[in-house]
C-alpha cells in the first residue's frame, strides 16, 4: 500500500536521522496518483494498492533543526523500467541535469524552467508523442500540458521558503505562472530542482480537442500513456559562486535505480 511507503520513510526518518517531523505531508502516488501533484492529503491520504506495471513518485523530506528537505524520487514499483515508463523518466532526468549543467549566479530562474520544459518536449518528439517544431511548442505553452508547475522553490525553514520575488516579474503563461520566483540566481539560494511530466486527463482531453495543441500531438500514442500518472525528479541544491552544490544524494540514472530496487546498496561505491 502507498502509506505503508509513508511510514518507511517516516519511520527512517526518525529512527536514523533524528528526524522526528516531516516538512509537509508525504506525497506517495502510485500509478494514476502519480500524476496528482499535491497528493496524500487528507482527501486522498495514500491508500492506494501498489500494482505491478505501476510507477510510484515519492515526494518527501524530514525536518532537522527547524529546517526542511523536499525530495522526490520516481521509480517503477516491480524495479525494473518498460520502455515507456524509461522513457518519460530520462526526459524528465535529462531536463533536470539540463538545468543543473546552466544554473549559476546571474541566471534567470524562468529561463531555466523554460530549458527543462523544452528538454521534456524533445524528449518526447523523440518517442513519438509529439511532432513539429519545438520553437512552435514553446510558443503556444505546450510544456504545461505536461508538467503544469514551475520547476522548483526556495527552501528553508519552510518548504516554499519566502523571498520568491522581490519584485522580480510575475509572469501570467500557463505552467511558468505557477513558478515561486522569477529571480536571477544568487550565491547561497537553496532552491528545489523538480522537473516532471505527467499525463492528466483533465489536461489531455481538452488540448486534443484545441486544433491549435492537437496538431503537435500524436493521438494513438498519447493514448498508450493514458492511466500512466507521472514522473518527477526533486534535488535540493544551493547556488555558489561558479554553479551549485548538489544537496541530494538519491539513485537518478536507470541503472542505479534497478540496482537499488533489485537490493543492491547505495551508494555503489559500498559495493
Amino acid at each position: 500500500m502507498e502509506y505503508e511507503m509513508e511510514a518507511d520513510f517516516l519511520h527512517h526518518a526518525a529512527a536514523r536521522g533524528g528526524c522526528r517531523i516531516a516538512a509537509y505531508t508525504c506525497i506517495c502516488g502510485t500509478g494514476a496518483n502519480s500524476s496528482i501533484l499535491h497528493y496524500g492529503h487528507a482527501a486522498a491520504p495514500n491508500d492506494r494498492e501498489c500494482k505491478d506495471g505501476d510507477m510510484a513518485l515519492l515526494d518527501m523530506g524530514a525536518e532537522y533543526f527547524t529546517y526542511g528537505a523536499d525530495i522526490t524520487c520516481s521509480f517503477p514499483v516491480n524495479g525494473k523500467f518498460t520502455p515507456d515508463q524509461r522513457l518519460v523518466y530520462e526526459a524528465v532526468l535529462a531536463a533536470q541535469r539540463a538545468v543543473f549543467s546552466a544554473m549559476k549566479p546571474g541566471v534567470n530562474w524562468l529561463a531555466m524552467h523554460r530549458l527543462a520544459e523544452r528538454t521534456i518536449l524533445e524528449h518526447l518528439r523523440e518517442g513519438g508523442l509529439l511532432q513539429g517544431s519545438i520553437d512552435d511548442m514553446m510558443g503556444n505553452h505546450l510544456g504545461a500540458l505536461f508538467m503544469p508547475h514551475g520547476l522548483g522553490h526556495f527552501l528553508g525553514i519552510d518548504t516554499h521558503d519566502v523571498g520568491g520575488y522581490n519584485n522580480a516579474e510575475r509572469v501570467t503563461e500557463p505552467g511558468a505562472k505557477s513558478l515561486r520566483t522569477t529571480r536571477d540566481l544568487q550565491p547561497g539560494m537553496v532552491i528545489t530542482v523538480e522537473p516532471g511530466c505527467y499525463f492528466i486527463d483533465s489536461l489531455l482531453d481538452p488540448a486534443l480537442s484545441d486544433p491549435v495543441v492537437a496538431r503537435f500531438l500524436v493521438p494513438e500514442r498519447i493514448a498508450q500513456f493514458r492511466g500512466f500518472g507521472g514522473v518527477r525528479l526533486e534535488d535540493d541544491v544551493v547556488v555558489t559562486t561558479e554553479g551549485i552544490d548538489n544537496l541530494t544524494r538519491c539513485p537518478r540514472d536507470v541503472a542505479d535505480v534497478e540496482a537499488v530496487m533489485a537490493g543492491k546498496p547505495w551508494p555503489s561505491a559500498l559495493n
